[in-house]
């Protein structure tokens, strides 16, 4: 089996372009996956150059996997800076458009599947809401650790988003015209002001409403039915995305088929998961990505 890596270069106005990671088994022409990743990071939370991770797990099972990079972050040029005036509205009115495009015209038809973690999924959704002629080419979604409000009160929550993405990450983000969430350590990539800001802003349980142009996401959205979808969550992510913070998405996220699976060793899985290495820890491979697998196949007849 060859699992075969390749970059693709999308040229945006304004001088910048985006980066897209096409990861699959040339030899295997199955359906097609789009993987958007969340705030702080960048796509390689869904793998590594050495095939390591959730798109080479998949392409290993013939799927032909498209890594996302939102503009500024991994290997998207420019990186973020103090110029960077763009924020999730660009995100979901450019960005995810422009990547669904390229792979229309690599493959020959919109992907089959979206996966995402942690904030990628809100941006999914809220890309549902705007453009829901995409629904229909959808067979099926998977959110690891996405949800939209904060409704949590643990004390790691307490720190990580009250302290640091309320308080201390607007001031910082501020003095030096973006975050460097990369510098402080507080994710793997760097957020704009303007996404900082409104990311925030939605975290902290206000309306799903755009602070452009007052688009109501969860109005949209109740009206549509997204494709089915599986909500990850696992045990030992205490601060961004309990049970609870994931249920009240789903709730808003309209009257499709959505469902829940939390994962640890008390659920009768072989690891306590994270926020993170629910995606990168070895064990995930006989656990979540093997019900993600099935997922898609139980919704591969739309």
């Amino acid at each position: 089996m060859a699992i075969s890596q390749q970059s693709i270069i999308i040229n945006l106005a304004d001088q910048q372009t985006l980066h897209l990671r096409r990861i699959s088994d040339e030899n295997q022409q199955g359906p097609v996956v789009f993987f958007m990743h969340g705030a702080v990071e960048n796509g390689k939370i869904f793998y590594t150059h050495s095939n390591k991770g959730l798109a080479p797990f998949l392409a290993e099972h013939g799927y032909r996997c498209y890594v996302a990079d939102l503009r500024g972050r991994g290997d998207s040029k420019p990186a973020i800076s103090s110029d960077a005036k763009y924020g999730q509205t660009e995100a979901i009115l450019e960005d995810i458009p422009a990547f669904i495009k390229q792979i229309e015209l690599i493959e020959g038809k919109k992907p089959d599947y979206w996966v995402a973690h942690s904030w990628g999924g809100v941006l999914m959704n809220s890309v549902f809401a705007r453009f829901p002629e995409y629904i229909n080419d959808v067979k099926a979604c998977v959110y690891f650790g996405s949800k939209r409000s904060l409704f949590n009160n643990h004390p790691q929550k307490l720190l990580q988003a009250n302290l640091i993405w309320y308080f201390m990450a607007p001031l910082l983000a501020k003095k030096h015209g973006y975050l460097n969430a990369k510098g402080y350590k507080w994710g793997s990539d760097n957020e704009t002001q303007k996404s900082h800001y409104q990311s925030m802003q939605w975290a902290k349980k206000k309306p799903w409403i755009d602070s452009d142009d007052n688009f109501d996401y969860a109005k949209a959205l109740n009206s549509l039915h997204l494709p089915p979808t599986l909500h990850i969550a696992a045990v030992k992510d205490k601060a961004l995305a309990q049970p609870i913070d994931i249920q009240k998405f789903m709730d808003e996220s309209g009257p499709g088929i959505q469902q829940m699976r939390i994962y640890g060793r008390k659920h009768g899985h072989n690891f306590d998961y994270d926020h993170i290495n629910m995606l990168t820890h070895p064990s995930a491979r006989d656990d979540q990505f093997k019900d993600l697998l099935n997922w898609f196949e139980v919704h591969s007849v739309n």
